[in-house]
């Protein structure tokens, strides 16, 4: 009878297991484009996406430049729009774009530069495999989209194409200014030269012990994106891995030095570039 009665428990036991309520995990809240880059939740807001106007539309012909491909160490190849030294040189810039793509805008920039340097390799670099926005709906889809692992695998290419000899600066503006923090890092003693115009900035202190230069980061204090409480954070971090940093904060908005953008600053974008010209050339040398 004890046996009957043990069996037919284990029975009620067993029914109310499969009946019952299972316990579940509490709800994950999913992050925002995690497979993507350390901009894409900034990519996906709203707010962040109005702080850019549409640029004016606008045709660019090179005196100097011509497109190129190179390889990536994940077996694709990589285009950039590249400006040789006129002298042999071991000298060389990657200039990163905003987050339109490799635009007729930042090809300009990128042979002004060429052409105040000298002596430099200036290599434009497009992280989006030839796309380009005009639109900041279609802009914030490319940077949302835009994955990690593919935008290392191009600077390691560009790093790589400017060879192991090469002293590389680099140069980007708000996606390009996040990316030429990475750019350096990567880079290693590569590495002579890092700004970043309002980027979001690598902010973990056992990636930034890596840099082997000094960085000059320039921002704005009306910049809701990248907020100066973000800058002072990196600043902080800077100092707790032992590197120096130059922090330039102007009373201007996010992307106050692009004059497509109605918010341009002149009086601050001229400063900046005078700042920036001046660092490249002290860092940059023959």
């Amino acid at each position: 009878m004890k046996v009957i009665f043990l069996s037919f428990l284990s029975l009620i036991m067993s029914v109310f297991v499969q009946i019952a309520p299972k316990k579940t995990e509490p709800a994950q809240i999913p992050l925002c484009h995690t497979s993507g880059n350390d901009m894409s939740m900034l990519a996906a807001n709203k707010e962040f996406q109005l702080m850019h106007v549409e640029p004016v539309a606008f045709s660019y012909e090179s005196k100097a430049g011509s497109m190129i491909t190179f390889p990536t160490p994940d077996g694709k190849t990589a285009s950039g729009f590249f400006l040789k030294s006129k002298n042999p040189s071991d000298k060389w810039l990657l200039v990163y774009q905003e987050w339109w793509g490799l635009n007729d805008q930042i090809k300009q920039e990128a042979e002004k530069l060429y052409n105040d340097l000298k002596d430099v390799n200036v290599l434009a670099v497009d992280m989006y495999d030839g796309q380009v926005a005009s639109r900041r709906e279609d802009a914030a889809k490319l940077m949302q989209g835009a994955q990690q692992d593919r935008l290392q695998n191009i600077m390691k290419g560009a790093i790589a194409h400017a060879g192991p000899k090469a002293k590389i600066g680099s140069i980007g503006w708000c996606f390009g200014g996040m990316l030429s923090l990475q750019s350096a890092i990567l880079a290693g003693k590569q590495a002579d030269a890092c700004v970043m115009y309002y980027g979001r900035p690598v902010q973990d202190v056992d990636q930034l012990k890596k840099l082997d230069t000094d960085v000059l980061g320039i921002f704005g204090s009306k910049d809701k994106g990248i907020t100066p409480e973000m800058v002072n954070t990196f600043q902080e971090n800077m100092k707790k891995a032992g590197e120096k940093v130059t922090i330039k904060m102007y009373d201007a908005d996010h992307a106050f030095a692009n004059p497509s953008n109605p918010v341009y600053d002149k009086q601050a974008a001229e400063d900046a570039y005078k700042l920036t010209l001046n660092y490249l050339k002290g860092k940059l040398k023959a």
